[in-house]
């Protein structure tokens, strides 16, 4: 299968199947000399894992990471890194009814028109349990981004028709509140919201902003090798979200162009912006700003109530799906956005090394 590996320079790979014996990553390009542990990996799996709260599904995983290659003695070696995580809480009995039929909403069709064949165990490929090797290859990445003093910041800006009051942003609580909000009072409204979805046997979507900061002036390339293009790609490649947003997204069409632009002084002897409707990237290259992204995530399709489908024999039917799901994966998402934004960003920053001959004479003493 194509498709399952990301980035240029700084690379990851992600292999494994919902319900198979394990999920893993390989993470090739990674500078030799990192100081990284298996506890740097696993503090953002930890984020991910299912079964923290009554709001995300109860499946048990320990999602314990297994560092199997490029580390010695506490520093990468600039080899590839291989990780592992083992599926222990597999129920695949749950799955049998969909064998012979297409969920709505998932990718068992679109899946079976390209192949001819899928694992329908949980989605198997398709299965938001992929994100698993997805966010161990982007804790790297993450660790990385800090020895240039740039971090990646993802939160839940709504969830249904709930949204945070950014007067109440307290970033202290993004951890500890089971929606990933950084607002109390929202959480607690968004977790009744939920709890009434889940009473009609229905699910919600919601957005997720990730800021970015300390990100220098001059990553990403022009055309098609734009940094916020790339970072869309990125984000857009995880199953559930549907649009991305850089910037002020899509109120900037209502504008004008005097309402728009970002102006520009000197502050320090350093060129800044007034304002940031930008998003921190202009033509494709960051300019020192926060770069600032949204995530728009779709419900969850699996939902207890009966849906309309078809067999794969061409039959009309209706599905009732049984098994443990999110209610809503927005909660569980706001790492992976964190994550595939950091494997971008440290990719850029691998990239941008080249871009000038000044940088390779400081590398090679000339």
């Amino acid at each position: 299968m194509a498709g399952s590996t990301y980035g240029k320079i700084f690379q990851i790979s992600t292999w494994g199947e919902s319900h198979g014996a394990a999920l893993g990553v390989v993470v090739d390009g990674c500078p030799a000399g990192l100081l990284l542990s298996a506890d740097d990996i696993q503090v953002y799996l930890d984020r991910r894992k299912p079964g923290q709260s009554k709001i995300t599904t109860n499946r048990r995983e320990a999602d314990q990471v297994e560092l199997l290659s490029g580390i010695f003695e506490g520093r990468t070696t600039g080899t590839p890194i291989s990780m592992m995580i083992r599926n222990t809480s597999q129920r695949s009995a749950d799955y049998g009814e969909i064998a012979n039929c297409y969920r709505p909403g998932h990718a068992d069709y679109t899946f079976d028109a390209k192949y001819g064949f899928r694992d329908y165990r949980g989605g198997g490929r398709s299965s938001g349990r992929e994100t698993a090797g997805r966010v161990a290859g982007g804790a790297i990445a993450a660790r990385l981004l800090q020895e240039f003093g740039i971090r990646v910041t993802a939160y839940t800006l709504s969830i249904g028709p709930v949204k945070i009051d950014r007067d109440k942003f307290d970033p202290s609580v993004i951890l500890t509140t089971p929606t990933g909000m950084p607002d109390l009072d929202a959480s607690a409204m968004a977790e009744a919201y939920l709890a009434d979805c889940m009473r009609n046997y229905d699910s919600a979507g919601g957005i997720i902003e990730c800021v970015i900061e300390g990100v220098p002036a001059g990553l990403g390339d022009p055309v098609f090798e734009k940094l916020d293009a790339n970072l869309s790609k990125a984000i857009m490649s995880i199953g559930a979200v549907k649009a991305v947003e850089i910037g002020d997204g899509i109120e900037v069409s209502i504008r004008q162009g005097s309402q728009n632009n970002d102006p520009f002084r000197m502050k320090d002897g350093k060129v800044i912006k007034t304002t940031n409707h930008a998003g921190g990237i202009l033509g494709g290259i960051s300019d020192a700003s926060s770069i600032i992204l949204r995530a728009h995530v779709k419900p969850t399709p699996s939902i207890f109530s009966a849906q309309q489908t078809v067999s794969r024999q061409g039959e009309d039917m209706e599905l009732s799906i049984k098994g443990r799901h999110d209610p809503v994966i927005v909660p569980r998402a706001v790492v992976v956005v964190e994550c595939m934004a950091a494997l971008t960003i440290a990719d850029a920053l691998l990239l941008n090394v080249s871009a000038k001959l000044d940088n390779l004479k400081k590398i090679y003493g000339r």
